[in-house]
């Protein structure tokens, strides 16, 4: 591997506590990078309440989705799996937390968010009143100390984060700007109050379509209660986006690794993870079904699958269901999550910009994200889309995507 190249500022210097002396961390701010499940079971206390004292916590930093992860890594015996969990302590008290994982492929070595291929979301905890530039400052440099890399990718940042307010001024943007809509329920004081703010010839449409579909048998909105239900729906669903994306001739990050569907498939035996899986049926059939994740208040959209063939707008009736759900609950919102679609957006209160960020540590790093990732890669990315569905399939199974 090449040498690191001096690409964050030095102001971004830090003495680093050696991992295994917790002791080393009061004081004045220091930080500590855990990479072993020991150390990582060591700091759950400190971890949960960090999230616990932030409202704009993450599910996807969550001590919870680590533990799923590390869980998975071990009944999976990965060898590879690194992880690189970087903490920042003041006077004892955990202040700052990037979960990270160190990735090495034939062409680089990146540090990236912790479950890569499943986390939909990249951010850091952060206490509140806690500076974000000055906190990512010493996390990256304290990472990049423990696990030299090419460069770190943080992938799917929110533009309403902490890591977006702390990113550093070098940083590079890769990939196309997305959208996450949003459903901002704690703005309501009910569903009813939420509901009415859709357009009257929206509501009308979507009541028709209810009404056709009610004349050719029942239509029925259930949750599923046991982990069997879940489990059960979720492996439909993750079916049914699999062949769907098939037919597209499309694949994504997530569906790309097999393993995939082993996690998910995992997920219900979490005991510290709150999933909640849904189902609209018509005839006791299911015609659109999701799936997703409790944290913080609000609701994670994570899989949905739907019938195209036998309903009009499946997803979108659907989608009317799951937030009536949330807000019975007293959710504050729901997530929709990347990427921006049409029936989404006839729910969503707000769309929140989603972007892809890079930090080049070597020479090596630097030019791959400028040349492929900022360059080459849309390009290519745009080309194979402008091509008809079984032709694009053709060529992502050629290239080893679906």
């Amino acid at each position: 591997m090449s040498d690191m190249g001096a690409v964050l500022p030095e102001e971004l210097d830090l003495d680093v506590a050696p991992v295994t002396d917790m002791s080393a961390a009061t004081g004045s701010l220091q930080a500590t990078v855990v990479r072993t499940r020991q150390e990582f079971d060591a700091m759950a206390q400190a971890w949960m309440a960090l999230e616990n004292g932030s409202s704009s916590a993450v599910l996807f930093q969550s001590h919870a989705w680590a533990k799923a992860i590390f869980d998975f890594e071990a009944a999976r015996g990965n060898n590879d799996f690194e992880p690189v969990i970087s903490a920042l302590y003041e006077h004892g008290t955990l202040k700052a937390l990037l979960p990270l994982e160190r990735v090495r492929s034939r062409t680089r070595t990146v540090l990236t968010s912790l479950g890569h291929g499943f986390v939909q979301y990249g951010d850091m905890l952060l206490a509140p009143g806690a500076d974000p530039k000055a906190a990512l400052s010493k996390l990256l440099k304290a990472a990049t100390k423990a696990a030299p890399c090419d460069a770190i990718t943080l992938l799917k940042v929110r533009a309403d984060s902490a890591l977006a307010r702390g990113m550093p001024a070098n940083h590079l943007v890769t990939g196309t700007l997305q959208g996450a809509p949003y459903v901002q329920l704690e703005n309501f004081p009910d569903f009813a109050s939420y509901f009415a703010t859709i357009k009257t010839k929206t509501r009308k449409n979507m009541r028709n379509d209810r009404n056709r579909l009610e004349r050719q048998g029942p239509v029925a909105h259930q949750v599923a209660k046991t982990a069997e239900q879940v489990r059960a729906l979720i492996e439909r669903t993750m079916q049914g986006r699999a062949d769907r994306l098939k037919q597209q001739g499309l694949t994504s990050r997530a569906f790309g690794d097999s393993a995939f569907f082993d996690f998910c498939h995992g997920l219900p035996d979490q005991s510290d993870l709150e999933l909640m899986a849904m189902s609209l049926t018509h005839n006791n059939e299911p015609i659109a079904e999701q799936w997703g994740f409790v944290h913080n208040k609000r609701y994670y959209a994570f899989v949905a699958s739907r019938d195209f063939a036998n309903a009009e707008s499946p997803g979108k009736l659907q989608l009317g269901e799951i937030i009536e759900v949330c807000a019975a609950r007293g959710l504050v919102g729901a997530d929709l999550m990347v990427p921006v679609m049409p029936y989404k957006l006839t729910w969503a209160t707000k769309v929140v910009e989603v972007t892809d960020y890079a930090l080049p540590l070597t020479l090596r790093g630097r030019l791959i994200l400028t040349f492929w990732d900022q360059k080459l890669r849309p390009i290519a990315k745009a080309t194979v889309m402008a091509m008809p569905s079984g032709i694009r399939g053709l060529v992502m199974k050629l290239l080893g995507k679906s």
